[in-house]
């Protein structure tokens, strides 16, 4: 679902899915920008996240995080915040 809405948005940088960086393979990303966006469901552990986090940050990106649900129940609000993520430095 995020995927069609990235990629038929209006936003300015292409992004990639299952793209790796290092040793991770991050959800989504947009290299241009070095932004990760990486979806959590009940699976995700916060010391894992943590631990991957800093080594997406070693290699430069900026991790963003959204719940699945959000995805499914405010598409439209995770598109704005990535927006403004991608817009940001």
């Amino acid at each position: 679902m995020l995927w069609r809405a990235l990629r038929g948005s209006a936003l300015p940088y292409r992004f990639r899915r299952q793209h790796p960086i290092g040793r991770r393979i991050a959800d989504f990303a947009c290299p241009a920008r070095k932004l990760v966006i990486e979806l959590d469901g009940g699976q995700h552990a916060v010391v894992t996240d943590a631990a991957r986090t800093a080594e997406l940050a070693a290699h430069g990106y900026r991790v963003i995080r959204f719940w699945n649900n959000d995805i499914l129940e405010n598409l439209g609000g995770v598109m704005e915040a990535i927006g403004r993520a991608v817009e940001s430095r």
